[in-house]
């Protein structure tokens, strides 16, 4: 893929919830920006003066130092609000809280449950809201994974990549993200704990690059696949079916006789924090395909081209 340079605030982006909600140039330019940021000779400072509102109801580490340390380096602040603090949706209504954050800040990140609470959140913010995490959509996660997979492949178009294991958030914003830069994208999941049905069919009823299918059957989806993606079995707020799950989806371990089925170049994912002996044994997590830390180190270079994107301007 060509890498070209943008302007700040050039590809007419409001909000980060959704990558439902980006075209595939929008995708694709997120991507260039992330790639001049990563490979940037000196430091640039265009946030220079903005602040940026973290507010987190679930536990977090890669997303938390990545928005940070991105604003730090972006010549920013980032200001972290403990949710005992401010009590967000029951000490205040979301829409009040919005609209005072907007008075003071220049972004939001929001890491939550409901997705609903997100689009209340931009709904009434005169400024931009980052989904941070919900328990439909991390669309963060999948934008660093997209932009790892093609600095690793070189391309994104025509590679095969197999998400293997519960049909989460993560994997609906892969979904979404994958199907509109050219990939074709298979998804492995027991019955039961596939992705939402009604996410799958817009995508396949819309004109997107690539395709995207679930089946029941690892084996079958890993076969001559580019790129292996696995994820917890169980997700925050989910704790108590944890011994069930792990029953449930102990055929669907990342294990070296199923990676053995992909090309033998086939990428190692992982979004972290990894359950090792799981959902991916030890050996295939510490493999040489294993790209698992430098998917967390893109974290931080993605995000850095969101918040330049839409604070930028």
């Amino acid at each position: 893929m060509i890498y070209l340079p943008l302007i700040m605030g050039s590809l007419g982006l409001k909000d980060f919830l959704s990558l439902a909600d980006l075209d595939t140039k929008q995708i694709q330019g997120l991507l260039s920006r992330a790639f001049d940021l990563k490979t940037a000779k000196k430091a640039d400072c265009p946030l220079i003066g903005k602040s940026l509102v973290l507010i987190f109801r679930k536990p977090s580490m890669r997303t938390r130092l990545s928005f940070e340390v991105g604003m730090y380096q972006l010549g920013g602040q980032a200001i972290g609000l403990s949710m005992q603090g401010i009590g967000l949706g029951e000490r205040e209504p979301v829409k009040d809280a919005a609209r005072v954050f907007a008075r003071y800040a220049h972004g939001i990140v929001l890491r939550t449950y409901a997705h609903t609470e997100v689009l209340e959140l931009a709904q009434y913010a005169d400024i931009p809201v980052i989904n941070g995490l919900d328990d439909l959509e991390h669309p963060c996660q999948a934008l660093a994974d997209i932009f790892t997979i093609q600095e690793k492949k070189g391309t994104l178009k025509g590679l095969k990549l197999v998400y293997v294991g519960d049909g989460n958030n993560v994997c609906h914003s892969l979904m979404q993200g994958a199907s509109k830069v050219g990939m074709e994208m298979v998804v492995a999941s027991p019955r039961g704990y596939q992705p939402k049905k009604e996410i799958v069919k817009k995508i396949q009823g819309s004109r997107v690059k690539g395709q995207v299918s679930v089946v029941e059957d690892p084996r079958e989806a890993v076969a001559g696949a580019d790129i292996i993606y696995t994820d917890v079995w169980t997700s925050m707020g989910r704790e108590k079916e944890a011994i069930k799950r792990k029953k449930i989806f102990k055929d669907y371990q990342l294990n070296s006789k199923l990676v053995s089925l992909a090309k033998k170049d086939a990428l190692i994912m992982h979004c972290l924090p990894a359950h090792r002996g799981e959902e991916i044994t030890d050996e295939v997590f510490e493999s040489k395909n294993s790209v698992i830390f430098d998917q967390a180190e893109n974290r931080l270079h993605a995000q850095k081209a969101i918040l330049v994107e839409l604070l930028g301007g």
